[in-house]
């Protein structure tokens, strides 16, 4: 198991990142939230979780240890596996899904692409005990992440398409949540609040 990689960035895609180790540069797949906290070029340290197939080895990264147990708890659930555990983890942070298990909140669950009402059903149900209760970790407050304000539109609505929204509402989901002209932006935020607004769409 490859529980954490330490090292710089060396590119970023839509969904990865690869993180130069020891001279060898790891490709590591992660929610937007988590790539939107990194730079190219600039150090960084990932939790990450090592999902081994018959035919591929392939390694997921997360912000912090939560996430990553998060992560690794929700496949545990029949028919969900690495991609739309991660799909989850860009919807909702671990302790929205704890809350929305907790207290069988099958629209919040359903607010994920390629989650349906029995997905929902299911998920409450395996997942109670699991997945603990809301409000059972604590979290070191976090500092954002400086954005280019000619790149951080298009990171946010890449990211959104790529989870399964159309480009349309992407780009006005990210109209109606875009902060006003000059203040700092924060990119994982903005992605947050751009999917809280689709949910509700």
């Amino acid at each position: 198991m490859i529980a954490a990689v330490s090292g710089v960035v060396q590119r970023l895609r839509l969904d990865a990142a690869v993180v130069t180790v020891g001279g060898v540069g790891l490709l590591v797949h992660a929610s937007p939230r988590t790539l939107a906290g990194l730079r190219e070029g600039q150090h960084a340290e990932l939790a990450t979780s090592l999902v081994v197939r018959e035919e591929s080895l392939t390694l997921y990264g997360f912000a912090d240890d939560d996430e990553r147990a998060t992560f690794e708890t929700l496949q545990t659930v029949s028919g969900i596996g690495p991609r739309l555990a991660l799909a989850m983890l860009a919807v909702h942070e671990p302790e929205a899904l704890r809350r929305a298990v907790a207290t069988e909140d099958l629209t919040a669950l359903r607010k994920v692409p390629g989650v349906g009402l029995k997905g929902a059903q299911r998920m409450v149900l395996e997942l109670k005990g699991k997945i603990g209760l809301p409000g059972a970790v604590d979290h070191a407050p976090s500092e954002p992440a400086a954005a280019d304000d000619d790149t951080w539109r298009g990171q946010v609505r890449e990211a959104l398409v790529g989870l399964g929204w159309a480009a349309k509402a992407a780009e006005d989901a990210v109209a109606e949540v875009a902060p006003a002209a000059g203040e700092p932006v924060d990119v994982p935020a903005v992605l947050r609040a751009a999917l809280q607004r689709l949910g509700r769409t």
